[in-house]
């Protein structure tokens, strides 16, 4: 595996762990999520990150991946 490639798997997972880690709080640690959304301003916070770690992790393990698999090719 190139380093590179090593660097944009570990940046993914990181990003994606991030947002993760953010949903799991919004419901553990700060109040829940009602039909109108978290019940607290930490909440709405960890939504945001979650809402912006998400897909930008899973684009970025996505491309990673595709990487990955080319350089297994060569």
């Amino acid at each position: 595996m190139q380093s590179d490639t090593r660097k944009l798997l570990r940046t993914g997972l990181w990003i994606f762990g991030t947002g993760v880690a953010s949903v799991i709080a919004i419901h553990f640690f700060f109040g829940g999520m009602g039909r109108q959304g978290p019940h607290t301003n930490s909440g709405w916070l960890a939504l945001m990150v979650a809402m912006g770690c998400l897909p930008t992790g899973s684009l970025t393990l996505i491309l990673a991946l595709m990487k990955l698999f080319a350089d297994l090719r060569r």
